[in-house]
């Protein structure tokens, strides 16, 4: 019986090479390649025989693994991808649902294998998480904010002004203060400063180059 033959993208030396380990240890799938550059995933795929991608979101270059996947898609519907992720970014899920991604897999948070949910992926179906990684940002659980202050506390990562984040949001400056004061007295925080801080330590808003 033939394998499925698996392209693995990810950066990081430690999960890449488990990766490549579960894929050439396992009966029912072979290793393509590994490479760390989302940007040459597409191509990989359009030149050579892929069956099943395993995609990290962030990896070298200025291409997110969801960017990547939306281009994969696009070209070689036939190809299915499990996107892979230790980030808790709360849009990940969404966004990977609308590039057409099969399957979604944190890496410390779920509890299913890796190679079980490329089982499953391969046999048709579409496994997905129920909802992000809950974090805590200071005295509040990150399923406590509105989308929209997860908006402005996005930008806030930035190091973007009021004026800006405003302007980025097309929400007027008042709002955007209403949104960030609510937050601080969900959190607790002293100031928008370590508010912005703290959540991008967690992961929990990631500002990107470009969207999806």
């Amino acid at each position: 019986m033939s394998k499925y033959r698996v392209l693995v993208v990810e950066d990081q030396t430690m999960p890449r090479q488990l990766f490549e380990m579960l894929v050439d240890a396992s009966e029912e799938f072979e290793l393509a390649a590994a490479i760390d550059c989302a940007e040459l995933a597409d191509v990989y795929c359009l030149r050579n025989a892929v069956d099943l991608v395993l995609m990290d979101v962030i990896t070298r270059g200025r291409c997110t693994g969801l960017e990547a996947a939306a281009r994969i898609k696009r070209q070689s519907p036939q190809v299915k991808i499990i996107v892979v992720t230790s980030m808790p970014e709360c849009t990940y899920i969404d966004r990977a649902r609308s590039a057409g991604v099969e399957s979604f897999w944190y890496k410390d948070a779920s509890e299913e294998s890796i190679l079980e949910l490329m089982r499953r992926t391969m046999a048709g179906e579409s496994v997905y998480p129920t909802a992000s990684p809950e974090l805590f940002l200071g005295d509040a659980s990150s399923r406590e904010f509105t989308a929209r202050e997860l908006m402005v506390l996005r930008e806030m990562t930035g190091g973007y002004t009021n004026t800006e984040i405003g302007e980025h949001l097309h929400m007027s400056v008042s709002s955007v203060k209403t949104h960030i004061l609510n937050m601080l007295n969900k959190t607790g925080f002293r100031n928008r400063t370590e508010l912005a801080v703290r959540a991008r330590e967690s992961g929990l808003v990631i500002l990107e180059d470009g969207a999806l």
